[in-house]
């Protein structure tokens, strides 16, 4: 593909943020949660782990420990049994309960609403609380990106950043501030779908005229 000019960059990134949309409908965290709190605590289980497997642990973890103030009071040991599943399960213990143990210290139990006052708790980057702040409370502070997000806005010749901090902060001018929240979970449903890492569907893709990798990633 020949060097892309911003404007024809940015039309692109339209194109094929209709498109996703239009084959997505229902695109959305696959993350289950019905507060901010459990999606707090399901999204820092989430790292390095699958979406399905967290929804397998979280029932049980929050039928224990239903909200921040009780989280806090939680020992070590208890989160580290029901949360074992998930990998890395001593860290991401000692994160949960820091999390919750800041939340009701310094926010009387309720989850922030500021990606300010979210990135100092213990376990939440940049990336834990876009999360919580696009899905919990609908704000659009900036644009989740995983390892999907990644993968495809590099094949998508969206970026050549494998920096997901850089890339946020290349991927937010062009795409509608609107749009920050649901064009991850586009790229995230595309990625977990149809382009699959090491096994791309592009003959049946969406995308595939707009693709800079189609033809060195295979027909599918």
């Amino acid at each position: 593909m020949p060097r892309e000019g911003k404007a024809a960059k940015a039309a692109r990134v339209r194109e094929i943020l209709a498109r996703l949309k239009a084959e997505y409908t229902t695109a959305h965290c696959e993350l289950d949660y019905r507060n901010a709190f459990e999606l707090l605590a399901a999204t820092i289980l989430s790292a390095q782990c699958t979406d399905v497997r967290v929804n397998l642990v979280t029932p049980a973890l929050f039928a224990r420990y239903p909200d921040a103030h009780a989280l806090a009071a939680a020992t070590q040991e208890e989160v580290e049994e029901l949360i074992r599943s998930t990998g890395f399960f001593r860290n991401k213990a000692k994160s949960l309960i820091g999390m919750a143990q800041g939340v009701v210290a310094e926010f009387d139990g309720e989850v922030p609403r500021t990606m300010a006052e979210l990135r100092p708790l213990p376990g939440v980057g940049r990336k834990t609380a876009n999360v919580v702040l696009g899905n919990a409370f609908g704000l659009s502070e900036g644009i989740t990106v995983d390892t999907h997000v990644i993968r495809l806005s590099r094949l998508l010749g969206l970026s050549k950043s494998a920096d997901a901090v850089k890339l946020e902060q290349e991927l937010m001018p062009l795409v509608p501030r609107e749009d920050w929240t649901l064009v991850s979970h586009l790229l995230i449903w595309h990625g977990r779908r149809v382009c699959i890492a090491n096994r791309p569907k592009c003959g049946g893709c969406v995308l595939r005229d707009l693709c800079p990798s189609r033809l060195t990633t295979g027909e599918g």
